[in-house]
């Protein structure tokens, strides 16, 4: 479809789905009888996450925070032009499961795609979205993330075992002021630390495991700890420094930032390097761990559903990913 363009975008509406099943640091603490539960929430801010349930999907829980984005913005699934998917791990390679969602939703001829770019992608998807609608590609899209991390993730793997959980967030982009004023996300990367987060199995190179299954550790996430908190915290404190300078902003003009869940150590040194107060970091992290390019998402959601932000709040978007990938940006609420 293409409509009349837009140079104003908002977000009119958001929400989130998170699978019923908690897994407790206790029980992943199980298979490390030599870690404790203090060293862990130290470590990471994490106390428990979300699991999905063997017969859940990440399109099921990508429908659930569709429904709730939808209601809202008032807009029916049938108004909506087009479907952009974040995810790292979608449930079949292919089709898209944005075109899963979409015919999930009743809108089996809207535009639908998938986009990876990992803990970053939600707000590349904004990004792609936004651009979209100033250019007259469409006037309403769902932009939404839905990631089942818990399948990826090696239940061996210290380094990994605790941080990541399951869970989807979307938003509602329309052209207009109708809804919360998104302005454009700034996005970048580092490629020299590709390896740096990576799950190096699944793909053309490395299809399935070998018949003596001794590379199954290739199918699981694998992360360097030190490399991701060193290029994290400059790459999160840059984001939020150029988008501060892209809108003319100081600090003190700032009135939340949602970031990437990615770990609270992380998330307190960026903190302390841009010189935003700690307490303005909307932080589901404690509950939710970190759920890659759906944690922002679902972060923003459940603010909104808890009522915290005001009319005009100054709200800045950050994340680092896997590749490496930075994005960023201002959200006027």
């Amino acid at each position: 479809m293409t409509s009349a363009s837009s140079s104003t975008v908002c977000i009119a509406g958001v929400g989130y789905a998170v699978p019923a099943g908690i897994r407790a640091n206790s029980e992943i603490l199980k298979a490390f009888p030599h870690r404790t539960e203090e060293e862990m929430v130290r470590l990471t801010g994490i106390k428990e996450r979300r699991y999905a349930a063997e017969n859940e999907s990440a399109t099921d829980l990508a429908a659930i925070a569709v429904q709730h984005a939808l209601r809202q913005a008032g807009l029916e699934a049938t108004q909506i032009d087009g479907v952009i998917m974040a995810t790292l791990i979608p449930d079949q390679p292919v089709p898209s499961m944005a075109s899963a969602l979409a015919r999930r939703l009743g809108i089996p001829h809207a535009l639908a795609f998938d986009l990876n770019a990992a803990c970053s992608g939600w707000l590349y998807a904004l990004e792609v979205g936004r651009s979209f609608i100033v250019s007259g590609t469409a006037r309403n899209l769902i932009v939404v993330t839905a990631e089942l991390l818990s399948r990826i993730t090696n239940p061996q793997d210290h380094h990994t075992a605790f941080l990541f959980g399951d869970g989807a967030g979307a938003a509602i982009l329309t052209a207009g002021a109708n809804g919360h004023r998104l302005h454009r996300m700034g996005l970048g990367g580092d490629a020299n630390q590709f390896e740096a987060i990576q799950r190096p199995g699944g793909g053309a190179r490395r299809p399935f495991p070998c018949a003596e299954r001794s590379d199954l550790n290739h199918f699981f996430l694998q992360m360097d700890g030190a490399a991701v908190f060193k290029h994290a915290v400059h790459g999160f404190a840059e984001q939020i420094e150029q988008t501060l300078a892209r809108e003319g902003l100081k600090t003190d003009d700032i009135a939340w930032v949602v970031p990437h869940q990615a770990n609270e150590r992380i998330l307190k040194a960026v903190s302390r390097r841009v010189g935003i107060p700690y307490e303005k970091f909307v932080m589901t992290i404690s509950k939710y761990g970190n759920t890659s390019a759906a944690s922002v998402s679902m972060a923003l959601g459940w603010a909104a559903e808890e009522g915290i932000f005001n009319d005009g709040d100054r709200i800045i978007f950050c994340s680092v990913g896997a590749g490496l990938t930075f994005a960023g940006g201002l959200l006027v609420w």
